[in-house]
């Protein structure tokens, strides 16, 4: 039975683009040969930190939502804690009212573009 989750993920601002687009996929390879399915993905960018970790006061933010099977996250978490890279991380199992608000999101969000690029 798979379950959906959310990862957020924070990657040390010393990063190039081209290192950061690497960790992405490096954690998006990662659950495809788990045979997970990524619903959505959500690159928030550089933020401030609203406390220093590890002496470094921003970060790359990556969001990712997907349907895996409960037993893989042990070592997906693993795998973070393993990567270098990686400031901090934080996955949670979302129950149907968090699907639900994350799909209504997404659909808003679309629908707005779609109206912005229809005026432009």
């Amino acid at each position: 039975m798979l379950k959906q989750y959310e990862t957020v993920f924070i990657m040390t601002p010393v990063l190039s683009e081209e290192q950061m687009k690497e960790t992405v996929e490096k954690f998006q390879k990662f659950l495809k040969s788990k045979d997970a399915e990524i619903v959505f993905e959500d690159n928030w960018g550089l933020r401030k930190l609203a406390y220093p970790i590890q002496k470094k006061r921003t970060g790359f933010y990556h969001l990712i939502e997907f349907k895996a099977d409960p037993q893989i996250i042990r070592e997906w978490e693993v795998t973070f804690k393993r990567d270098e890279r990686i400031l901090r991380f934080l996955t949670v199992a979302l129950e149907k009212h968090a699907i639900a608000y994350n799909e209504k999101k997404r659909a808003r969000a679309k629908a707005k573009a779609q109206e912005e690029e229809a005026t432009s």
